[in-house]
């Protein structure tokens, strides 16, 4: 009976133990899709088992080279089981998808030696700084039916090596189909924003002249210039009239002296 009770005993510790631990993945997962609005999903389910062929190849080609050079593609040739267990994982893991201000690309997949665990990546492309998405496809991906996604930077051109790259998309067209709308429709907003801001500005304009769109500070310098100007009038005014008074007092005085009799 002791026995019976501490097994049932262990097995609700590992129930209380690994139940938060669901709950808070889960809550996470959650918050996550709350957080970012998914506009468009790529897929790579209907492609899946083409690119696992096409990375096949591919590796079976550069074993086969390897063989002739050195001989490491024997090794090459033992680890290639292996080699489709990471580009399956891989595949299977990968996410794309839009979002109103970015394009996300998530992947987890197996280090080389899948014993030691997984290489997680994940990258942000902000829409402002996409220029284009191209879609490429070579001689041997064209085989299987393979395409690549490759999206471009806005500024200064880089090598094609910086550039995010994605293999594998189902429907890349309509990826960038997505992309290009999403990327007009934040340029339209942005000058519908720019219009509305403009008719948001108060009418300063008061007069056809140019001097109708002169800043309030400059209306204020231009007010007390009249004002001085108006001073310097008055005082112009007093000036004469003193002058004209001192005429008419010498003109009063030789007027005085003429009319005097002469002895």
């Amino acid at each position: 009976m002791g026995s019976g009770d501490e097994v049932i005993e262990i097995d609700s510790l590992e129930t209380g133990l690994l139940t938060p631990t669901a709950s808070t993945g889960q809550a996470e997962a959650e918050a996550e899709a709350e957080d970012e609005t998914v506009l468009y999903t790529a897929s790579f389910e209907e492609t899946e088992l083409n690119y696992v062929k096409y990375q096949t190849a591919q590796w079976v080609i550069y074993s086969l080279l390897l063989i002739l050079a050195w001989g490491i593609g024997f090794f090459m040739l033992l680890y290639l089981p292996i080699r489709r267990y990471i580009v399956r994982n891989d595949i299977r893991s990968t996410k794309l998808y839009l979002t109103p201000n970015a394009i996300v690309y998530k992947v987890r997949r197996p280090v080389p030696f899948p014993c030691f665990g997984l290489l997680k990546k994940e990258k942000h492309v902000l829409l402002p700084s996409v220029a284009d998405i191209v879609i490429e496809q070579g001689y041997l991906q064209s085989l299987f039916g393979v395409y690549s996604l490759r999206i471009e930077n806005v500024g200064v051109r880089r090598p094609a090596s910086d550039d995010v790259q994605i293999q594998g998309v189902a429907n890349p067209n309509a990826f960038r189909k997505a992309v290009l709308t999403r990327l007009a429709d934040m340029r339209t907003e942005a000058f519908s924003r720019q219009e509305s801001t403009v008719e948001d500005v108060p009418n300063l304009k008061i007069s056809h002249s140019p001097s109708a769109w002169i800043s309030p500070s400059k209306y204020v310098r231009q007010d007390l210039v009249p004002q001085s100007g108006d001073l310097v009038l008055l005082q112009k005014l007093e000036e004469l009239g003193i002058s004209v008074k001192r005429l008419q007092t010498l003109i009063e005085e030789q007027q005085s002296q003429t009319s005097e009799p002469v002895d």
